[in-house]
């Protein structure tokens, strides 16, 4: 590999940035199966439906840069692609990413038992308050919250798109076979993501 007078590398002329460096690091050192484990039991104690993605993004890319916002859309996009719970995909694949099988086994735990006993214990509570009108004004209002946080997970997912016109036109039609057309979900994501990954196959296989 060439290298320049100062000793730097000059066979790629383009700069690695930052964010390129954290992408390709690896987990920090302070990552622990059992920090992994109260982090995901934090945020699964705290949030709200679908918004948890949007906690798992601020908790693990902004905060913490552990992992790179790229490939936290990269590891969102899959675990929605995948079946099952994308809340629970998503908090194994980032617990694998930083700490192997023990962290996909932390981040399982985490995001799934201790909601649960709470959950177990609200249904209880609410079921005993259910007749009255505050109670469901409340559960209205955590619905409300909990469509926001999804809505901005949303539009940040989108927002990094590639600028082409594809990818859009894939974004759209899902949305019209899912919410206009009712189409199944499993038919959805077999044609659309068959659709993107042959497309991008194509393009980087005509890159030189």
């Amino acid at each position: 590999m060439a290298k320049g007078t100062h000793g730097q590398d000059v066979s790629d002329p383009v700069p690695r940035s930052e964010h390129d460096a954290r992408h390709d690091a690896p987990a920090p050192r302070d990552v622990t199966s059992l920090g992994l484990f109260l982090i995901f039991a934090r945020i699964g104690l705290t949030s709200f439906g679908g918004g948890l993605s949007g906690w798992f993004m601020r908790e693990f890319v902004h905060d913490r840069h552990w992992i790179g916002e790229d490939e936290f859309l990269n590891g969102l996009a899959l675990s929605q692609a995948l079946p099952g719970v994308n809340v629970k995909n998503l908090a194994i694949w980032i617990g694998y990413r930083l700490l192997g099988w023990r962290g996909a086994v932390a981040g399982f735990c985490g995001i799934i038992f201790p909601p649960a006993v709470v959950i177990i214990l609200l249904g209880v509570f609410f079921s005993a308050i259910a007749s009255f009108p505050l109670t469901h004004i409340a559960l209205a209002g955590a619905a409300a919250g909990a469509i926001g946080l999804s809505l901005s997970m949303a539009i940040t997912a989108a927002r990094r798109l590639p600028r082409r016109v594809f990818p859009y036109l894939v974004l759209a039609g899902t949305f019209v076979a899912a919410a206009v057309f009712r189409v199944s979900l499993v038919w959805t994501v077999l044609i659309a993501g068959a659709l993107s990954v042959g497309c991008e196959y194509l393009r980087e296989a005509r890159q030189p």
